[in-house]
């Protein structure tokens, strides 16, 4: 994780978005106060949002998990036209 101090961050914030954007790697931004902060794309916060969203759902974790334990060849072959 890159981290920069307040000052700097505010000089290049331009730069510091397209480098989140690019390298997807957060970057934390430090002042004298103690209270930093964390830039990230927004690809990356709504990917986080979407995590924390699912774990809510009670189950859902082991769902996942247990799908991806599941061999493809037992698993139901999807139909174009078939209802759900």
């Amino acid at each position: 994780m890159n981290i920069i101090n307040a000052t700097n961050a505010r000089r290049s914030l331009y730069q510091l978005i397209t480098d989140v954007n690019v390298n997807a790697e957060p970057i934390t931004i430090i002042n004298n106060k103690g209270k930093n902060a964390v830039l990230i794309s927004e690809d990356e916060w709504k990917a986080i949002e979407e995590t924390i969203y699912l774990n809510q759902i009670p189950n859902m974790a082991k769902s996942i998990l247990e799908g991806a334990m599941e061999p493809l060849s037992e698993c139901a072959k999807y139909e174009r036209d078939e209802e759900w």
